[in-house]
């Protein structure tokens, strides 16, 4: 380990001082032998192969992602019945603009800002509330677009920094890590209760009112995920904040350029999540996996049998149609919860695609192929 020079000149001065205190020849011989020997060693561990190591700094900094990015994050503002403000993000140079649909809704006139500080009006290429993403165009010469980063090498702790405009502050950037991943976030449109926008990223950078449709970066400068929403009881920013993930951004953006909307996988049924209660309830010892209470009319559910409850209990945790079918597997994966059959539904599934279940009905394990349609309109 390197000790530096200014180290060695303080301990030497040091002795000095202390041999002029004391009076004593003897205690600077002393002094004077040790500093030697300590000259000797310092001397030997530079030779050596040796490691430094930085505890309390850090040896990269964040500017060069914001040098990088900063010129393709814009300014949205979106005139209508109600304005709101917002953040974007270039994602072709032919002139597409990503950002979140609900900054967007119902608006009848939307300007773009870039840093350079020109300022145009987009047109709504299309939206998709499922997602809560839409995508914008503007002419402009010279864009350049955000590379989408890869999801699936996203780690839970690794460093990431929102862009946008929180509060209208023009190109700000803040900091922090991915909390955690796999999340599911309400769609807030109305006509749409129940329905969840999946996969999504969980992170403590700070998200304000603003940053909504800014993009999410890892520290190569890649988007990973669109500044969504945040978790909070007071209006700010608390701590946690959601980006809808690249990977949707990948698989709806070109929907939506090319058809004005985009198509998403569709089971069919309402229900909840198993637990003990339930279980205990049902006479079963199963605690994992997906209830179904109801099945949509001419639903992909309906048309391949799912049941769903035939009796309505009441307890601690509210009110519950038992009796149907549990989904705990899709594919032979298993599914746990809700937020796995919506994750699994994201990431692996396909419109049109025919699906094997693994249903638990009455105590028994079986397997029900299903076709998955599109999620409906309404």
């Amino acid at each position: 380990m390197d000790i530096s020079a200014d180290r060695v000149s303080f301990l030497i001065v040091a002795a000095i001082f202390a041999g002029g205190a004391l009076g004593s020849g003897l205690v600077y011989t002393q002094m004077s032998s040790q500093l030697d020997s300590l000259e000797e060693n310092l001397e030997n561990q530079n030779d050596a192969d040796t490691q430094i190591v930085y505890v309390n700094g850090s040896d990269q900094s964040l500017a060069p992602i914001f040098e990088k990015a900063d010129q393709s994050v814009v300014y949205i503002s979106a005139q209508g019945e109600e304005s709101s403000q917002g953040s974007g993000f270039v994602y072709s140079r032919r002139g597409h603009i990503i950002t979140n649909e609900h900054v967007v809704d119902d608006a009848d006139n939307v300007e773009v800002s870039f840093t350079d500080g020109t300022t145009g009006e987009a047109t709504i290429v299309g939206t998709d509330p499922y997602s809560d993403l839409a995508v914008l165009k503007v002419q402009k010469d010279n864009l350049q677009p955000l590379k989408l980063g890869n999801v699936s090498d996203v780690r839970v702790g690794q460093e990431v920094v929102a862009i946008g405009n929180p509060f209208g502050l023009r190109g700000s950037m803040t900091s922090g890590i991915i909390s955690q991943k796999g999340r599911s976030l309400p769609v807030q449109q109305v006509g749409l209760e129940g329905f969840r926008i999946r996969d999504v990223l969980q992170t403590d950078a700070s998200i304000n009112p603003g940053n909504s449709g800014g993009p999410l970066l890892n520290t190569e400068g890649e988007v990973i995920g669109v500044n969504t929403a945040i978790e909070t009881n007071t209006g700010s920013f608390s701590g946690i904040g959601f980006a809808v993930p690249a990977s949707t951004v990948k698989r709806v953006a070109p929907d939506i350029i090319s058809d004005g909307d985009a198509e998403h996988p569709w089971i069919g049924v309402s229900g909840t999540n198993m637990n003990r209660d339930l279980a205990k309830e049902m006479e079963t010892n199963s605690t994992k996996g997906f209830l179904v209470m109801n099945v949509s009319k001419d639903s992909p559910a309906s048309k391949a049998g799912l049941q769903g409850g035939k009796e309505t209990v009441r307890l601690e945790t509210g009110t519950f149609v038992v009796g149907g079918d549990v989904v705990v597997g899709i594919d032979g994966e298993e599914m746990r919860d809700l937020d796995d059959i919506l994750n699994y539904l994201a990431q692996d599934a396909e419109v049109d695609e025919e699906v094997e279940l693994t249903i638990i009905r009455n105590g028994e394990r079986m397997n029900i192929p299903l076709t998955l349609e599109s999620r409906p309109e309404d």
